[in-house]
């Protein structure tokens, strides 16, 4: 997932995959402005399959936040769908 996540992230921002980390800021590191985040916030759903919650978006500040996120809810989101189908 961190792979695939960086990948999005450069999609967005002029920096190699290799240069960012989890700890690296999307604005203050990597130079997102909010369309930016936002745009790239749509990607992640779709590409990862999650819908994120418009309230949790202002304690993404990171990659590694970001990263967090998505495995939670990936798996969260998943669990509960096969739930639903027992």
């Amino acid at each position: 997932m961190y792979k695939q996540l960086k990948e999005l992230v450069t999609q967005y921002v002029d920096v190699s995959p290799e240069s960012i980390t989890r700890d690296s800021r999307f604005v203050e590191d990597l130079e997102f402005d909010s369309l930016d985040f936002i745009a790239m916030i749509g990607d992640i759903e779709e590409h990862f399959q999650i819908e994120m919650d418009i309230s949790d978006l202002l304690e993404i500040t990171t990659v590694g936040d970001a990263l967090n996120y998505i495995e939670h809810y990936a798996v969260s989101q998943k669990t509960n769908a096969s739930a639903a189908y027992e």
